[in-house]
């Protein structure tokens, strides 16, 4: 009875065991099939908040694919639950979904280098396996999410190259693995969290170009294994600590541009033997250079530029034989050091050295000739403001791979070494300030690359060399304060490509100013003061159309002023005083308002001195000593001008032929106006009536309201990108070519909406330009309930309009975009160049009437292009000089509208003019025509006018002055240099806003000349830096 009880309990037990795994096998079935779901719902969240790029990275993310197999996406193996999203640089936009939380095995999620914006979502705190977190280069903005600290298995955190705000969350510093955190390029704020030294696994900490203050913790002299360390561009203060001198192994430091003083400890070298790059420059570090530092047998770049470093430099440098980078610019180096220059002996073992720059300290001493036995691969050479004595050597020439060379304001004498000429790859020689003598070598017309060539202020004599023509690519040539003789060479004066400067002031030059000057069409700024330069000015000088300083003050010209200069209409600085100028002031000179300081003093000029324009400011002008001026505004005290009798019986004359002949044309135009209506009323009555304008039948009416219905799904509000005063606008994609357009559908509701639909029509139908939105075709139909309908279909701009990056706000597609000095003039120079076309280049002129940031859309390479033409006008021959009264009202947006639209004034160019003009102030400022400080009758051209030029800079809007990291490198040190050119670029700007703005219509420059002018600024910003 026993066994078969046994038995019966052992197949109990049996069952209930199978019972259980069976149990347990479904249960663990069903678990991946449910995280399976949740993966794929995350990501179909995820791609509904992103617009695809022109990659078409998501095209694969759909149900005919499982989603372990869409781009960018990888599985694990076993549970095929998504552990990698990989969609770098696929110029994705759009914000996060926090949808992204729920993939709870997730190890990657790069996204870095596309056009994501909006907060970081907090439910990425989730994600407890992450491993890697790359956001950088996108838009995001608002605080880092410090629950970020739960994802406990984070290596590397990449967040670099956003706008985020706020403080470095200290519960990052609890992260037990992170090897890497890049937080690069933001608007952080607060300190580094004293808790840093935490993070015991970290190798990289880069927290540069940031707004972050107070000092470098004591605690991370922690981090034993940290090898890279960038703070650098911050507001950082106090001294390095000495716990950071543990770090032995450190290769990488950079903590230039802080506020960091003290000095460096003696054993430097010795603490970091591993270090390869030190940069330090911009703080206010004190006392002598480590010798220590040649220890570091692997270091590469050391720069300590802009501190108050004193002494020797160390000669050990020169066994550092991998040397690259070496400046000490902007120290108080070689201050009553006996051995002075000595250490360029020893760098002669540096045979990798590219820069070298000692600019701006106090080395005294003979140039040593064994400074022709540097590095052949040596390109930049930097020795400027000292106080260096000697010649220059001979073998210089055999520094090969020269590009920059740099001796200026040093006591240099003796002649200009011919062997210079051998540098075929120089672009900058700068030897002004210096006390050479004798000729300008010949040989320097070998250097066809050179575009910066400054000889000024030495002793340079005989006569110009002609061969100086040979360097067609000179944009800088200063030979002023010398002691040269001749004439200008014609070969010279002509070279085309002198866009910056050219100047031969304060020598004893003589003969005529050659026509060839009307070649430098591109030129900002002439100067030939001081010469004994004679004839009459030629009108040539006329053509140089970008000139906006003209010296040739003493001097032996005679004649009139040229009436071609009327021409120059960016003219800002002219000074004419000190020759035998004769004649009248030419009235044109009233229109040029550029004009801020005008000298015609000390001529034989003669008649009235106009009162308006430049003429209104005394301060503004000089023109005592031409005995012969009358008029003028009473603050000049000039006598009265008479009124002749011979003047008197010549208006009489006058009026006798004037009233005849304007009888008579008034006689032939009334008789010209009966035969128009005549000819009219027989026309109306041969034609039938039009539903559509016939340019709506071919090509455009190619589209359906079903199509376009279907392309917005159904004018779905996710779908809407933009509303204006006719319309909405949607964005939707073409099922025949599946490529994406922007579709605006006119409010026929609203007043003037149908005359809004002809217009854009008609001003789009038969105009291209690259600049200009291009119609792809629109619909003329009725909707699903039988109303009228119209459509408009564009081209897609995917980088939305140029409004959401100016003033950012919540919601839109960029909020957070910052364009840079570079891209601002881009798309000022797009938009000009769109307006330049539509006012000169049509058959008839088109005139838009609304420009607006809003109305400028930018593409994937932010080029812009000019759009929203309901308002435009096409001016037939007979409306372009007629003044009409408008009857519909002011045309276009407050802020924009010119003034004398307000008054019932003529639609012209001149009022597109006028809305560049405040658009072009609005990009440079950042500030809205309608800002509030505007409230007590100001404008924003009253802003920029009270303090251009001199005070330019206070207004530029600060975030323009973001500039990509290529960009600097590619003008190497010479930063100083580059923010002069900026300087000058933005006061040049601003002073074209200022031109296109006033008040008058007809003082305002036309966009021809716009265009003109900014490529000519362009030019000289690009090129214009080392």
């Amino acid at each position: 009875m026993e066994r078969p009880q046994k038995f019966l309990n052992s197949v109990a037990c049996l069952c209930l065991c199978m019972i259980l795994c069976v149990d347990i096998l479904v249960t663990e079935a069903a678990a991946p099939v449910a995280g399976n779901e949740t993966d794929r719902l995350a990501l179909l969240a995820f791609k509904g908040q992103i617009t695809d790029g022109p990659a078409r990275a998501l095209s694969s993310w759909n149900d005919t694919v499982q989603f372990c197999e869409w781009e960018g996406i990888k599985c694990s193996a076993n549970s095929q639950r998504v552990t990698i999203i990989s969609l770098q640089s696929k110029r994705l936009a759009g914000s996060l979904s926090p949808s992204l939380g729920n993939l709870t095995l997730l190890q990657e999620l790069n996204l870095g280098d596309n056009h994501l914006y909006g907060n970081i979502p907090q439910e990425l705190g989730k994600l407890a396996s992450l491993r890697i977190l790359n956001l950088t280069s996108n838009y995001f903005k608002g605080p880092i999410p410090a629950n970020l600290s739960s994802c406990k298995e984070l290596r590397q955190l990449f967040l670099g190259d956003n706008v985020l705000v706020g403080e470095i969350p200290t519960e990052l510093t609890s992260l037990p693995k992170l090897q890497e955190m890049q937080l690069l390029v933001n608007n952080l704020t607060g300190s580094i969290p004293p808790s840093i030294g935490n993070l015991s696994s970290l190798t990289t900490l880069v927290m540069g170009r940031n707004n972050l203050v107070g000092s470098i913790p004591h605690g991370i002299g922690l981090i034993s294994g940290l090898e890279f360390l960038q703070i650098a561009e911050n507001q950082i203060s106090g001294t390095i600590p000495r716990s950071l001198y543990n770090l032995s192994a450190l290769t990488f430091i950079a903590i230039a541009t802080n506020q960091l003083h003290g000095s460096l400890p003696p054993n430097l070298g010795l603490a970091l033997p591993r270090l390869e790059t030190f940069y330090a420059g911009g703080n206010q570090f004190a006392g002598p250079i480590p010798v220590s530092l040649s220890n570091a047998s692997g270091l590469m770049n050391l720069d300590f530029g802009y501190n108050y470093f004193s002494g020797s430099v160390p000669a050990d440098l020169g066994r550092l034989g991998g040397l690259l980078w070496l400046n000490f610019e902007g120290n108080q180096l070689g201050a009553g050091d006996a051995p002075g220059l000595d250490f360029l002996h020893t760098l002669s073992n540096c045979t990798k050295l590219k820069l070298l720059d000692f600019d701006s300290n106090r080395f005294e001493g003979v140039l040593p000739n064994s400074i022709a036995n540097l590095s052949t691969q040596l390109s930049m050479l930097i020795l400027g403001g000292n106080h260096i004595r000697g010649t220059i050597p001979d073998g210089i020439g055999n520094l090969a791979g020269l590009t920059v060379l740099r001796m200026e304001n040093n006591i240099l004498a003796g002649s200009i070494t011919e062997s210079i000429g051998r540098l075929q790859n120089l672009r900058l020689l700068s030897l002004f300030g210096n006390k050479l003598s004798g000729s300008i070598p010949l040989s320097l017309g070998n250097l066809s690359r050179l575009f910066d060539l400054r000889l000024g202020k030495n002793d340079m004599e005989g006569s110009i060399p002609s061969s100086l023509g040979q360097c067609i690519n000179l944009q800088f040539l200063d030979l002023s304060d010398n002691k040269l003789n001749g004439t200008i060479p014609t070969q010279v004066i002509g070279i085309s490509s002198l866009s910056i400067f050219l100047g031969f002031a304060r020598n004893s030059l003589v003969g005529y100013l050659p026509v060839e000057v009307g070649k430098l069409k591109n030129l900002g700024e002439l100067d030939i003061s001081g010469n004994r330069l004679s004839g009459e000015i030629p009108e040539a000088l006329g053509d140089c159309e970008s000139m906006e300083y003209l010296h040739m003050q003493n001097n032996k010209f005679e004649g009139a002023i040229p009436s071609s200069w009327r021409l120059l209409r960016g003219i800002q600085y002219l000074d004419l005083s000190r020759n035998n100028l004769s004649g009248q002031i030419p009235e044109y000179l009233v229109n040029i308002h550029a004009l801020w300081h005008l000298n015609l003093s000390f001529n034989n000029l003669e008649g009235v001195l106009p009162q308006e324009g430049v003429f209104r400011n005394v301060s503004a002008i000089s023109v005592g000593g031409n005995a012969k001026l009358c008029g003028g505004v009473p603050e000049l005290r000039l006598p009265e001008c008479p009124v002749t009798t011979s003047e008197t019986k010549a208006s009489n004359r006058l009026a006798k032929i004037v009233i005849p002949t304007a009888c008579t044309l008034a006689a032939l135009a009334l008789l010209s106006c009966i035969g128009f209506i005549f000819y009219g009323l027989m026309r109306r009555s041969r034609k039938t009536p039009q539903h559509t304008p016939s340019f709506l039948e071919e090509p455009y009416m190619k589209i359906s309201y079903r199509e376009l219905r279907k392309a917005t799904d159904g004018f779905s509000s996710k779908n809407l990108i933009g509303k204006g005063r006719f319309g909405l606008v949607y964005r939707g994609t073409l099922d025949g070519s599946g490529s994406m357009v922007a579709i605006k559908v006119i409010n026929l509701r609203n007043h003037g909406a149908s005359t809004t639909f002809m217009a854009e029509c008609e001003a789009l139908s038969n105009i291209r330009h690259r600049n200009l939105i291009r119609i792809l075709t629109c619909c003329s139909s009725i909707d699903s309930v039988g109303n009228d309908f119209k459509a408009l279909v564009y081209e897609f701009m995917p980088n939305g309009s140029l409004e959401e990056w100016l003033h950012p706000g919540p919601g839109e597609q960029h909020p957070s975009k910052v364009l840079n000095i570079f891209q601002r003039l881009n798309i000022i120079i797009d938009v000009a160049s769109a307006l330049d076309y539509l006012h000169h280049q049509c058959q008839v002129p088109i005139v838009h009437c609304d420009l607006k940031p809003s109305n400028v859309l930018l593409d994937d390479e932010l080029t812009a292009h000019v759009s929203d033409f309901g308002l435009a006008k096409v001016l037939l021959k007979h409306e372009i000089s007629k003044v009409q009264t408008s009857s519909i009202g002011i045309k276009g947006t407050v802020g924009y509208v010119p003034p004398e639209y307000g008054m019932g004034g003529e639609i012209s160019t001149r009022g597109d003019v006028y809305g560049y003009g405040i658009l072009l102030l609005e990009m440079f400022t950042g500030k809205r025509p309608t800002d509030e400080a505007f409230n007590d009758g100001s404008c924003l051209h009253d802003l920029a006018r009270m303090v251009h030029p001199e005070r330019t800079m206070e207004i530029i809007d600060p975030r323009s002055f973001l500039i990509a990291d290529e960009e600097m490198m590619s003008y190497g040190r010479q930063h100083s240099i580059m923010s002069s050119r900026i300087e000058q670029c933005l006061i040049s700007v601003i002073g074209i806003g200022l031109s296109c703005s006033v008040a008058q219509p007809n003082a305002r420059l036309e966009m021809r000349d716009v265009v003109t002018k900014l490529h000519a600024i362009r030019a000289r910003l690009l090129r214009g830096g080392t």
